[in-house]
């Protein structure tokens, strides 16, 4: 073991002192196995001081470096520690687990440990203890007194514990090796490699419903604490709700009656690249798809988010932040700059086209525009006909993910953010409701059939909405015509879900979004005035750009909510009252100019409830039925979020070459990517089709790379679902 040096403690040096009070060490050095180094003896001039004496003193101390030896020695199966000279003069380690002796040739001499020894050890003690206390803590404890929801947690507690399945999960060793593996930049860099691609069209990514962040600006009281935080995205938000939901709440809402921002608040989308790149840290949106381009030399002269306030409808949103005359200038800037047309990722054409003058909104860019400014649209997972999620969102505040919840969290979510609060803050989103399923039964299925049946199908997705009896069992047997009632198509689910809403949720829709389906062609011309048919493709033209190319670009093969099975409740009042408080009303005294006491005043007469309790009927669990149904809620194809028949009905017939719809015949390209997620990657590894995910993937990172790289010749047509035989059976004239 190397000798170690050590600067000794302060101590009285060894040595005789002169007449100047320093020491004049001795060069002979004490002990067998340490040596102590001499340094000359330094002329220093008289000191008188005792100041002077003590640094003398501590100036000879710094220079003396003692050596010491350690050795370590093993003797008769021990290790000991020796330091001659020193306080620890002989250690013996071997009681350290660190150093303790294990000989493969055991000392026959030693005695044989007895079961005795091991019994009443604290080896066995211990655990036995641990053991026995759980069985009489159990034996003891009345299950009958537990809440129905933690009976349930019990009950779903598994019953064996098959070793098998252990074993079975050692395959899983390849797939966490794969997952944890860095995949930044990885696409560019072999595309990069492979084609030789690089920077040609400059690109816009535009964001999604709910992807963008939101930031308050408010001064006002009520708005201050949150300045310049973030109140959609990034953890402020999680603190924000746990600390003062109902302030986060008032601040995230749109004004029902204005549709803008509610008094005491502004709310704003973040801006930049970081506006939508990432949800929380760590939580990536488009983050790898910026990473990928910018392989390729894009940078942000070359891209740019064109991020907006989701919450708003398109009206608004042009109203307030002239979001769509911002958007139309910076495509043009983009064009100049980089002298080349830009690709769009991803959102709808129709308002640069229109006349203001003529139609009262609109970019006046004219029918020429597109064609001249735009090389591309690659549509992202788009909810081109609408989610089935966003129904039962704006009718009960619920879906698959709510209920599947195990009774426990869902208990807890009631408790905290209850149904009627989370379907209250959705009806306050009017730019949510653009996820309006469209086109009716002539694309969704009746009452007998729907064009996305399995077949051999036991039940049908044309029944959107299935009520189930009070009182009636949940098996398959029990569920009847005479048990179930009313059957709901979607023609018929619309006006349902609006009727339970408030009249200002209902004008909001009226005045901004139409769900319709549109075959004349004449009125399909007068639509490109009409601003609130822009959002429905079924509705509306496309540009007449015969140039540009539109890419569809979306996942399948994960199980999708696609219908539901529903209960109805007892009547109540409604939301439409601000200051509404179960069936009371109130006056906020805290406002000085509200001039009240705080007393409470009972409803006006007449004044009866017209809204109704809706929620999914999760005790309905049909197993072996075709569609699956679980938790209430009946699977179908899709990408988790969005049915196969909302992704890709359009773009692989409603648009394909020169229809209604597609006057200027433009190109459709439509590539599916199977769900094929990796076990262990928490967001599902580079072959995910997960609607959100999928940004992420391999293959659909690869595809933008190639279009903005003026190389869209490599991304071809790739369907691997059942689209095309969907839309067979669906009524397009």
């Amino acid at each position: 073991m190397p000798p170690r040096r050590r600067t000794p403690a302060f101590a009285p040096p060894r040595g005789r002192e002169d007449e100047n009070g320093v020491f004049d060490q001795d060069s002979s050095a004490s002990g067998s196995s340490s040596t102590l180094a001499t340094t000359p003896k330094s002329k220093k001039a008289p000191s008188t001081g005792m100041r002077q004496k003590m640094k003398a003193r501590v100036d000879e101390l710094e220079k003396e470096i003692e050596e010491i030896s350690v050795k370590l020695k093993k003797e008769d199966g021990h290790y000991k520690l020796f330091a001659p000279g020193t306080p620890f003069n002989e250690i013996d380690l071997s009681e350290s687990s660190f150093f303790k002796h294990h000989d493969h040739h055991k000392n026959t001499s030693d005695p044989p440990k007895s079961w005795k020894s091991w019994l009443f050890g604290r080896k066995f003690f211990f655990p036995a203890g641990v053991f026995f206390g759980v069985v009489i803590a159990l034996w003891a404890m009345d299950f009958t007194a537990l809440p129905t929801d933690m009976k349930d947690i019990w009950q779903a507690l598994p019953t064996a514990l098959d070793p098998r399945d252990l074993l079975a999960n050692l395959t899983m060793v390849e797939g966490a090796r794969k997952a944890l593996e860095n995949r930044d930049f990885t696409v560019g860099e072999e595309l990069v490699a492979t084609y030789g691609l690089e920077k040609h069209h400059p690109i816009i990514l535009i964001p999604g419903i709910v992807s963008t962040g939101l930031e308050s600006w408010g001064t006002q009281s009520v708005a201050k604490g949150f300045f310049r935080k973030r109140l959609w995205g990034t953890a402020t938000m999680i603190r924000a709700v746990l600390s003062n939901k109902e302030r986060w709440i008032q601040a995230l809402s749109v004004d029902p009656e204005t549709g803008l921002d509610p008094p005491g608040f502004k709310i704003r989308a973040a801006q930049g690249l970081d506006a939508a790149s990432e949800f929380i840290q760590g939580y990536w949106i488009w983050q790898k798809i910026v990473e990928n381009l910018a392989t390729l030399g894009y940078d942000t002269n070359s891209m740019d988010m064109a991020a907006y306030d989701w919450r708003l409808a398109y009206y608004n949103l042009e109203t307030r932040d002239a979001y769509f005359t911002r958007l139309k200038t910076k495509i043009e800037v983009m064009h100049q700059h980089n002298k080349q047309k830009v690709v769009l990722c991803s959102h709808s054409l129709k308002w640069v086209e229109s006349d203001p003058t003529e139609n009262g909104v609109g970019g006046g860019g004219g029918v020429a525009w597109v064609e001249e400014h735009i090389e591309s649209w690659i549509n992202v997972a788009g909810t081109m006909l609408g989610v089935s999620k966003a129904m039962t969102a704006f009718l009960s505040g619920e879906m698959r993910d709510t209920v599947e919840l195990h009774p426990a969290g869902s208990y807890v979510l009631e408790k905290f953010f209850s149904r009627r609060e989370r379907a209250k803050l959705f009806r306050h989103w009017p730019g949510a409701s653009s996820m309006w399923m469209k086109g009716g039964n002539r694309i969704w299925g009746h009452h007998e059939a729907a064009p996305d049946d399995p077949a051999n199908a036991t039940d049908t997705h044309g029944r959107f909405f299935s009520f189930r009896h009070p009182d009636v069992p949940t098996d398959e047997a029990g569920l009847t015509k005479a048990t179930v009632s009313p059957n709901l198509t979607l023609d018929d689910a619309g006006p349902y879900v609006l009727t339970h809403t408030p009249p200002a949720f209902q004008r909001m829709m009226e005045m901004n979004y139409s769900c319709g389906f549109e075959t004349d062609e004449q009125k399909l011309k007068e639509n490109d005035r009409d601003h609130r048919k822009w959002s429905n493709p079924l509705e509306v033209r496309l540009p007449e750009a015969p140039s540009m190319k539109i890419y569809c670009l979306y996942g399948h093969g994960k199980e999708t909510e696609r219908s539901y099975w529903y209960m109805q409740g007892e009547y109540e009042h409604d939301d439409t009252r601000a200051d509404g408080a179960e069936d009371t009303a109130y006056c906020d005294a805290s406002d000085p100019s509200n001039q009240c006491d705080n007393s409470t005043t009972q409803r006006t007469a007449l004044d009866f409830p017209l809204a109704r309790k809706h929620w999914i009927d999760a005790a309905i669990t049909v197993k072996g039925s075709l569609p699956e149904v679980r938790s209430g809620v009946k699977f179908g194809d899709g990408d988790g979020t969005i049915p196969v028949l909302s992704l890709g009905s359009m773009c692989v017939r409603g648009w394909n070459g020169t229809t209604k719809w597609n006057p200027g015949g433009i190109k459709v390209v439509t590539q599916e990517y199977k769900h094929s997620p990796e076990i262990l990657d928490l967001r599902g590894g580079a072959q995910t089709a997960d609607h959100v995910d999928i940004l992420g993937a391999t293959p659909l990172n690869a595809a933008i790379l190639k279009i903005a790289a003026g190389r869209g010749d490599l991304v071809t047509q790739q369907i691997g679902s059942q689209i095309f035989q969907y839309t067979a059976k669906m009524d397009w004239d």
